[in-house]
């Protein structure tokens, strides 16, 4: 199974594929991004009936966010990879898969102790990176993380943010910022560091051009 994610860079782990032909998968792909894209935005609207500063993030929520990529592609969807994993193209080594469950509980607790006293870019930008380098699941790693990261974005906004190209979109259309990001934070983790700064730029500029195309859309005379 490998997670395609352009430029060279693919997850390589042991085969649970459900589909192999490629016009199929590519159908099923397109369907299931649809799907985690609303289920994404459920969760968003959920959590703000909830009250935002009560939000918690949880191992669950991510699963089920895998799920919704991989239903009917892997048999792995919606499960922690069961083995070891590297990454065509990428310097960087994930962890063993014996350490997966423990350091995605780390993230979310990261993300918990730092709810009300951080910005919601950085929080969005830390769990672009971490999951990318836990690189919990055979497949769909990339997938997972830029949904989670745009959905915990909106939630801590209390907003289901408008506009378009969506951050996610922008970054499918162009993933070379986005590589560059993650090569960032990473070094700056071998040096002992949490620091995501790249890729909270990155997001922001994304954010001013989604939020833009609102503007934009108000300041026209065709109906769109």
């Amino acid at each position: 199974m490998t997670d395609s994610e352009g430029g060279g860079r693919h997850s390589i782990a042991f085969s649970a594929d459900l589909i192999t032909e490629p016009q199929a998968l590519a159908e099923r792909e397109a369907r299931n991004g649809l799907l985690q894209f609303d289920l994404g935005m459920q969760i968003v609207e959920t959590a703000i009936e909830r009250h935002v500063e009560n939000f918690k993030l949880r191992p669950s929520l991510i699963l089920s966010l895998h799920r919704s990529a991989l239903d009917g592609i892997s048999l792995y969807a919606g499960n922690w990879r069961p083995a070891g994993i590297a990454i065509e193209g990428s310097q960087h080594e994930p962890v063993g898969a014996h350490l997966v469950a423990e350091l995605v509980e780390e993230m979310c607790d990261y993300v918990n102790d730092h709810w009300l006293i951080t910005s919601a870019l950085h929080l969005s930008a830390y769990l672009m990176w971490r999951l990318n380098w836990i690189h919990p699941f055979a497949d769909g790693n990339g997938r997972t993380s830029r949904i989670l990261s745009y959905t915990v974005l909106s939630i801590r906004l209390g907003s289901r943010l408008p506009g378009t190209p969506t951050i996610p979109e922008q970054i499918v259309d162009n993933r070379d910022p986005y590589f560059h990001a993650l090569d960032s934070a990473d070094s700056a983790w071998k040096q002992g560091k949490v620091d995501v700064s790249e890729m909270e730029k990155m997001l922001e500029g994304m954010l001013a051009k989604q939020l833009m195309s609102v503007i934009e859309n108000a300041a026209s005379r065709k109906i769109r």
